[in-house]
């Protein structure tokens, strides 16, 4: 197993894609800590792969930081941060000058204040050890532009820098840190959210004329936990099925 020994924090992983990297990562040995506002959610999900659950709001620092104390608690140690959750319930699509300010501040808050909250947190922890692997997830939505949901994709676009900027600050303590731009994926939350229309017209708009699904992520995340990329950081994998060429 790939992960044996090591410990990972998923935020945002009581459902949807965040369930299914908990799966993975625990399949290859790694204990897994459930990081959601979904408290009972988490737990469930935590039940279901023999690891842990803390509740977390990760746009609150103080949150933030009682999450990975509580992590070190648990655990002794992390290994690696996957940085998850994010607001994605912005559709329906809507121009950019009808978005309000307090929609705009919510998805910044917790894509973009969020994930450099989580990294800001747990960069003494791998620091200490000299180690870890931080794998952001942003979106194919920056790659693409999609017109509609700005405040999402810019978020994301942010998402994209956070990783650059901190693979060359965290680089000299042996820190990996990579994103992941997803295509529209057919989570229960994004079903839920953008309804079968959207995804078919996405599906057609592939090389693989298929809808994405959750597992179709889980491989590139695992590669980048785990020491198969022990040389790789700074980078983006897309995993969108041919949406975007770059």
């Amino acid at each position: 197993m790939r992960l044996e020994g090591k410990v990972a924090i998923v935020t945002g992983g009581a459902r949807g894609i965040g369930r299914h990297y908990c799966r993975g990562l625990a399949a290859e040995g790694a204990r897994v800590i459930v990081a959601d506002i979904l408290e009972d959610r988490g737990q469930q999900t935590a039940k279901e792969i023999g690891g842990m659950a803390v509740k977390v709001d990760i746009s609150d620092e103080g949150s933030v930081e009682e999450m990975v104390a509580r992590a070190l608690e648990m655990a002794d140690r992390i290994d690696v941060l996957v940085n998850n959750a994010a607001v994605v319930n912005v559709f329906p699509r809507k121009p950019f000058d009808t978005i309000s300010v307090e929609e705009w501040d919510r998805v910044m808050a917790v894509n973009v204040r969020g994930t450099w909250l989580c990294c800001k947190a747990l960069a003494p922890v791998f620091r200490r050890q000299g180690s870890g692997a931080i794998v952001n997830i942003s979106s194919g939505t920056v790659l693409s532009g999609s017109p509609g949901i700005m405040h999402y994709v810019a978020s994301k676009a942010a998402v994209i820098g956070i990783t650059r900027c901190l693979a060359r600050e965290l680089g000299d303590c042996g820190v990996r840190v990579n994103a992941v731009t997803p295509g529209l994926t057919s989570s229960e939350v994004v079903v839920e959210a953008v309804g079968p229309e959207e995804i078919r017209q996405r599906a057609a708009s592939r090389i693989f004329q298929r809808e994405e699904q959750p597992q179709d992520l889980v491989g590139a995340v695992l590669f980048l936990c785990s020491e198969d990329s022990a040389f790789v950081t700074g980078q983006i994998i897309n995993v969108d099925g041919g949406a975007n060429l770059h």
